[in-house]
């Protein structure tokens, strides 16, 4: 069977330097808020390009407490508008929800599956106050369109760079340091991923990261003086020191996912298989390979019986979810034909050339 992420050998690439990263942790008696969240924090903002790093618990965490700092700044109050894709996993809108503002689904440019700057000025009204953009599948959203249109309605841009480690533009600026804050997941299958949950916010705002520090620790800037109603969200010292020896090799890991999806984008010609769009211009971290196929269920199945492993990123669209019955009549065409047509192909940095050319051919011959 070809897996679809064979997790424990993308860890084993660094296990030796994984596991001295942990006994140090373990021998130092300090395991929250210590050196290794400092180290990791200073490193990942250095990679992304901003000026602070916010370790937290998980990615839905992170983008919950940037809008929730943005609220106790005074800069937005229940009932004010986000706008978010309406094709993104449904953390993107649960992180709306839960701060009592209200999420305004836009669909999709249909070549990118990401959000389409065209559709977004549409949705924008008096209420607006944010663009949430997903970098879905490790490709970046038109980011210099919607800072334009954030400028231009003096709106906060928020990235979800949930599955988008290491993606930049063309000339260079990274995911994550684009938009005024970003919220990242370090979940383990994530292309920089942890041993368990973890998070971090990135900004070059100041007065928005010294909220976000508090918020996330109880409120509280000094012991036991609390500013704010605040929640426990703290990236721990294991996950940190993990994630900042990973972190060394993201780079190289992404381009091994490139060179996967380049053979794919290349080799695969079978007719009933839409392949993603990419021109190269920018650096995709391809997070996901994605395809789009009219009787998903049966090639799912065909390539389950080939030995080929399969996911489904995402089945149900939010706004078909239990959990947003009011939404449930929404008729939302493009994002609608997307969760029924995707399937993701294996992709990742431990792929075998081999492996990679029998995908190829499974697929062809379908």
């Amino acid at each position: 069977m070809i897996k679809f992420l064979d997790l424990l050998k993308v860890n084993q690439l660094h296990e030796e330097e994984v596991k001295n990263a942990m006994n140090s942790v373990f021998d130092s008696g300090w395991y929250i808020h210590g050196e290794s969240v400092t180290r990791f924090e200073k490193s990942y903002a250095t990679y992304c390009g901003t000026k602070h790093c916010i370790g937290v618990a998980n990615g839905l965490d992170a983008l919950i407490l940037i809008l929730r700092a943005y609220k106790e700044m005074g800069l937005m109050e229940d009932g004010d508008e986000v706008i978010v894709p309406a094709n993104t996993y449904i953390a993107s809108i649960l992180a709306i929800s839960a701060n009592n503002l209200t999420p305004i689904l836009v669909e999709p440019d249909p070549a990118t599956f990401n959000l389409d700057p065209k559709q977004v000025e549409k949705h924008i009204s008096p209420r607006t106050k944010a663009i949430l953009t997903v970098h879905l599948y490790g490709q970046l959203s038109a980011m210099d369109e919607l800072k334009a249109l954030s400028d231009k309605f003096g709106l906060k841009l928020i990235e979800d760079g949930a599955q988008s480690h290491g993606a930049c533009l063309p000339d260079g600026r990274r995911s994550g340091s684009i938009g005024d804050a970003a919220g990242h997941s370090f979940y383990p299958g994530k292309n920089l991923g942890a041993l368990g949950d973890a998070g971090a916010i990135t900004t070059n705002d100041d007065e928005l990261a010294s909220c976000l520090r508090a918020i996330a620790n109880y409120g509280s800037h000094k012991k036991y003086h609390n500013i704010y109603k605040g929640i426990n969200s703290r990236l721990d010292e294991l996950q940190a020191a993990v994630l900042d020896v990973k972190l060394k090799g993201l780079d190289g890991e992404n381009e091994l996912r490139r060179g996967v999806a380049s053979y794919y984008l290349a080799n695969i010609s079978n007719p009933k298989v839409v392949l993603p769009q990419w021109d190269g211009s920018q650096n995709h971290v391809f997070h996901l390979f994605v395809v789009r196929v009219a009787n998903r269920s049966h090639f799912q199945d065909y390539l389950t019986s080939n030995g080929i492993q399969t996911v489904i990123h995402y089945p149900i669209p939010p706004h078909k979810q239990e959990a947003y019955s009011e939404w449930n009549n929404l008729s939302l065409p493009i994002t609608e034909s997307i969760h029924e047509e995707v399937i993701s192909l294996p992709v990742s940095p431990v792929m075998t050339d081999e492996e990679v050319r029998r995908v190829v051919e499974v697929v062809n011959a379908y």
